[in-house]
C-alpha cells in the first residue's frame, strides 16, 4: 500500500507527502498572493493533503485559513477532517450571523454563498487570513470571494483543472497548476480500484447543446426514457453488473424516474434520489443503498461530489456528457477501494469512454489547464464517434445464421475497391443485399422462413447504410431512411428469386 509517514492524528502517504513538499516548495519562492492550483484524482484524498497543508501553514506562520466549500456535506466532511489533523476550526453556515470568538479559531470553513453574503453584509470580518484553500477549484461560484482576500495565498483544489464555464478559464485565476499522482500510478499502488469498461454504441443524433456547453436535460429525457434505451440498460446491468452495488447516473429527474419504474417491475431492489428529496429523505435513503449488498441508486448528477460509498461496485452512465469534470466524477464514485474490492465495473450508455478516453487514461493537465480553448474544441464530436462503431451480430441471431460460414461484410472496404476499379458505388449496396439475402437463403427452410429472418437483420442493414452513407457523403436522414426502406424490399425480392431459381 506505500509508505504511510505519521503526523500527529492523522498521516499521509508518501505520493501525498510528496505533493504537500512540492505545494510548500512553490510557496517559498512565490510572493504571499500567489494563486495555486493543485489536482489530485478523485479517491486520491485531496482533503487529507489540504488539512495537512492548513494545519502546516498555522504552525509555521501564525496566519489563520479559510477553506472554502460549494456544499454543506463538504463543509461538514472537511471540518471533521481538519480536526483529525488537531486544526480546531469552525464552519461559518447560514446560522452563523456573526463572529464574536473569532480569535479562537485559526481555520475557518465556509460555504461560499453564505461568506459572500457575510462579507458583503459586513456582518462579519475575517482577521489574519494568510490561506484560502479551495475544495472542487473548478466551480466559478469562488471567484466572487478572491476580492476579500488579495493579500492572502489562494490555493485551489481539483481532480480537473478544467472551468466549469468555458469563458472563465482557470489560468486567468491561477498562476501555477501543480499536478499530483495519476489515476493509473493510483491503481498500481492499490489505492484506486481497476476499473472494468463497457461501452454500447449509442447514437446521439437527437441530443442538443445548452448554452453551458453540455447536453440539455430535455434532449437527454427525450433519448433515454425510450423504450429502447430503457431496455439497453437494463439488458447491460443483467448481463455486466447483475447482483452488485449500482450507481447509476442520469441527466434528467423524468429519466431517472423512469429508470427506478422499470427495475422495480422486474423485480430489483432499487431507489430513486435527486435534489428535491429533503435531507432525512436523503439520508434514509443513502442508509439504505450503503446496507444492501445488492442495492441500486438511480439519480441526478446530485451524487458527483461529497458523497462516499466505498462499497459501489458497479457504475453505470445513462447519459452522454460534454464535462470531461462530470466524466471523472461519475466514475471516481466507484474507485474507492476495500479489502475485498479491488475492482470495479462501469458501463457507458453515452459515448463518453470515446469522447474522453478510458477513465486510467493519460490525461495532459498540464495542457488542458494553459489552453483550454483548445482541448474543449478538440473534444471528438458524436458524427466523429458514431463513424467508428463497429456492428456485431448478437450471439443468439448470430446462431439462427449456423449454416452460413461466413456473415460479414465490410462496407468501408468494398467502397474502397469499387472507386479504384471506377466501379459505381450503388454496386457496393447490391453486392451487401447478395450477401444478405444468400446468408437468409442457407439458413431457411422455406420463403417465409427467409423473410422473417430478413427482418431480424434490420440493425445490421442500418449499420451497413449508414457506413455507405459516409463513404459517399450523403449523410442526411432521410436520405438514409430512403437507402434503408429501398434496400429491405431489394432484399425481400432478391430473397423470392433465389427460392424461385432452386425451383
Amino acid at each position: 500500500m506505500g509508505t504511510k509517514t505519521a503526523y500527529s492524528e492523522k498521516t499521509l502517504y508518501d505520493y501525498q507527502l510528496q505533493d504537500l513538499n512540492k505545494i510548500f516548495g512553490v510557496l517559498e519562492e512565490s510572493p504571499e498572493d500567489i494563486n495555486l492550483l493543485y489536482q489530485l484524482p478523485t479517491g486520491g484524498g485531496k482533503t487529507v493533503v489540504f488539512s495537512e497543508i492548513a494545519k502546516r501553514y498555522i504552525a509555521e506562520t501564525g496566519k489563520k485559513v479559510v477553506v472554502l466549500t460549494h456544499r454543506i456535506e463538504l463543509s461538514l466532511q472537511t471540518s471533521r477532517m481538519l480536526e483529525g489533523f488537531g486544526v480546531h476550526n469552525k464552519i461559518i453556515n447560514s446560522d452563523v450571523k456573526e463572529l464574536p470568538d473569532e480569535e479562537s479559531y485559526q481555520c475557518f470553513v465556509a460555504m461560499v454563498e453564505t461568506l459572500n453574503n457575510r462579507l458583503q453584509e459586513q456582518a462579519i470580518e475575517l482577521h489574519g487570513i494568510g490561506m484560502v484553500i479551495i475544495d472542487e477549484a473548478h466551480y466559478n461560484s469562488f471567484r466572487k470571494l478572491f476580492k476579500y482576500f488579495e493579500k492572502a495565498i489562494i490555493l485551489g483544489v481539483t481532480a480537473t483543472p478544467l472551468s466549469s464555464n468555458i469563458k472563465l478559464p482557470m489560468k486567468d485565476h491561477y498562476k501555477k497548476l501543480i499536478v499530483g499522482e495519476s489515476i493509473s500510478s493510483l491503481i498500481s499502488k492499490k489505492f484506486l480500484a481497476r476499473a472494468n469498461m463497457y461501452n454500447n454504441d449509442v447514437s446521439l443524433k437527437s441530443l442538443k447543446l445548452g448554452i453551458n456547453g453540455d447536453y440539455t436535460v430535455r434532449s437527454s429525457d427525450a433519448l433515454y426514457s425510450n423504450q429502447l434505451m430503457l431496455g439497453k440498460l437494463v439488458s447491460s446491468y443483467e448481463e455486466l453488473a447483475k447482483g452488485t452495488k449500482t450507481l447509476i447516473f442520469n441527466n434528467g429527474i423524468n429519466t431517472s424516474k423512469y429508470v427506478h419504474e422499470i427495475f422495480k417491475r422486474a423485480g430489483y431492489p432499487i431507489r430513486h434520489l435527486d435534489n428535491k428529496n429533503t435531507a432525512s429523505e436523503r439520508s434514509e435513503i443513502l442508509e439504505w443503498f450503503s446496507n444492501t449488498p445488492d442495492a441500486i441508486l438511480t439519480s441526478v448528477s446530485i451524487l458527483t461530489t461529497g458523497f462516499d460509498e466505498p462499497s459501489v461496485q458497479t457504475i453505470i452512465l445513462n447519459r452522454a456528457t460534454r464535462s470531461l469534470t462530470l466524466y471523472f466524477q461519475m466514475i471516481g464514485r466507484g474507485s474507492r477501494i476495500l479489502k475485498d474490492k479491488e475492482e470495479f465495473t462501469v458501463i457507458d450508455l453515452g459515448n463518453n469512454i470515446a469522447r474522453f478516453g478510458p477513465w486510467d487514461g493519460p490525461v495532459d493537465w498540464q495542457e488542458i489547464f494553459h489552453f483550454p480553448d483548445f482541448y474543449l474544441e478538440n473534444i471528438r464530436n458524436d458524427e466523429e464517434i458514431e463513424r467508428e462503431f463497429v456492428y456485431v451480430m448478437p450471439d443468439e441471431l448470430r446462431e439462427r445464421f449456423k449454416n452460413s460460414e461466413s456473415i460479414d461484410m465490410d462496407i468501408k472496404a468494398a467502397y474502397k475497391e469499387a472507386f479504384a476499379n471506377g466501379r459505381k458505388s450503388k454496386e457496393v449496396l447490391e453486392q451487401s443485399i447478395e450477401q444478405h439475402a444468400r446468408i437468409c437463403v442457407e439458413n431457411a427452410n422455406d420463403i417465409f422462413d427467409a423473410r422473417i429472418l430478413a427482418k431480424s437483420l434490420q440493425d445490421e442493414i442500418h449499420f451497413r447504410i449508414k457506413q455507405y452513407s459516409y463513404c459517399i457523403m450523403n449523410n442526411t436522414q432521410n436520405y438514409r431512411d430512403w437507402l434503408q426502406e429501398d434496400y429491405e424490399r431489394k432484399l425481400r425480392l432478391r430473397i423470392s428469386q433465389l427460392f424461385a431459381a432452386r425451383l
